[in-house]
C-alpha cells in the first residue's frame, strides 16, 4: 500500500506482535519497553489502552502481560473472514501426515513473507528453526513472484538484482520457468537461508556508505545461486517444494510449501509436487464452493 505509515500505530502493533511470540507471551512492562526501544511513557499508555480494550491482560501476581480475550474473539472470526487461510491450514496438516514432512502456509504482507501456519510431523525438529517473517526478495518468494502482478514482479526482481541487469534478466527467466512447471523447488541450505534472511532484513539506508555495495553484492551472489539451480539427473537435498493457491485473476493468495530436507531425485520431487498441487486444487475448490 502506498503512502506514509503511522509510527504511533506501528508501536501498538509492535507490542501485540511481541506478545504473540511463544517465548514472549508473559512479559513485564519494563521488558516490553526495553525490547522495543520505547519510552516508558509510550509503552505504559499503549498497554493501558490495550488492557482497557481486552487486547492484553496483566497478571496481578507476576505483573506480566499476555494477549487478552479480545484477540481470541478476533482469531475465532478468521475462519469465516479468511476462509482460504483456514482451509490452507487444514491442507497443510493433511499433507504433513501424508508425506511425513513439514508443511507451511505462507502469505505476503507488504515487503515480507509471513509463515501463518506450520504443520510438522512430531519427530521432525525443523519447526524449531522456522522464522515467522522472511523478506520478500530474491532468493525468497519465487512461488509468489512467479504468479504476481507485472509491477510486483518488477519490484521483486529489482530488489534482488541490485542494479545487475544480467541477473535481473535471469531472475525473470526463473519466474517464467517456475510458472511453466507449476511449482518452485528450493535447494537452499538452512545456513544459507539464515544468511539470506539476515541480509534481507538489513536496510541499506542505515549502513555506512562503504558497506552498502558489499551488502548489495552479497545479495546478488545469493540471488545468483537461485537462478543457477534447476532440476537435474542427480539427487540433491531439497529444502522446499512450494506452489501457489491462485485467485480468480490468477494471482497468488498464499503458498503451500513442503520441506523435505532430504536428498531427492527429479522423479521424487515431482511426486511430492503432484501431491502438493492436488491438495491446493482441492483447497481452492472448497473455498470457492
Amino acid at each position: 500500500m502506498r503512502g506514509s505509515s503511522s509510527a504511533p500505530t506501528g508501536r501498538v502493533v509492535d507490542i501485540v506482535e511481541l506478545l504473540s511470540q511463544p517465548r514472549n507471551r508473559q512479559m513485564r512492562f519494563s521488558d516490553i519497553a526495553d525490547e522495543l526501544g520505547q519510552t516508558q511513557g509510550t509503552a505504559h499508555a499503549i498497554l493501558k489502552t490495550l488492557s482497557d480494550r481486552g487486547w492484553v491482560t496483566r497478571d496481578p501476581t507476576t505483573k506480566s502481560f499476555e494477549l487478552g480475550p479480545m484477540l481470541s474473539l478476533i482469531a475465532a472470526s478468521l475462519n469465516t473472514a479468511r476462509p482460504l487461510a483456514h482451509v490452507a491450514r487444514e491442507a497443510a496438516r493433511r499433507l504433513a501426515r501424508t508425506l511425513d514432512m513439514p508443511v507451511s502456509v505462507v502469505e505476503v504482507a507488504g515487503d515480507e513473507l509471513l509463515i501463518t501456519a506450520f504443520e510438522s510431523p512430531a519427530h521432525n525438529p525443523l519447526q524449531e528453526a522456522v522464522t515467522d517473517r522472511i523478506p520478500y526478495l530474491p532468493p525468497f518468494g519465487v512461488a509468489f513472484a512467479a504468479w504476481d502482478t507485472t509491477e510486483a514482479q518488477r519490484n521483486w526482481i529489482t530488489r534482488g538484482g541490485a542494479g545487475d541487469t544480467d541477473l535481473e534478466r535471469r531472475l525473470r527467466a526463473v519466474l517464467t520457468r517456475t510458472r511453466d512447471r507449476g511449482y518452485d523447488v528450493d535447494w537452499m541450505t538452512p545456513a544459507l537461508a539464515q544468511i539470506a534472511h539476515a541480509l534481507g532484513a538489513i536496510s541499506v539506508d542505515t549502513l555506512p556508505a562503504g558497506l552498502r555495495p558489499i551488502i548489495d553484492q552479497l545479495r546478488v551472489e545469493l540471488a545468483s545461486g537461485l537462478v543457477d539451480d534447476e532440476l537435474t539427473g542427480e539427487d540433491r537435498t531439497v529444502a522446499t517444494i512450494s506452489a501457489p493457491a491462485l485467485d480468480d485473476a490468477g494471482h497468488t493468495r498464499l503458498i503451500l510449501g513442503v520441506h523435505p530436507m532430504l536428498a531427492m531425485s527429479a522423479p521424487d520431487i515431482d511426486h511430492v509436487a503432484q501431491q502438493l498441487l492436488k491438495e491446493i486444487r482441492t483447497l481452492v475448490s472448497d473455498t470457492r464452493g
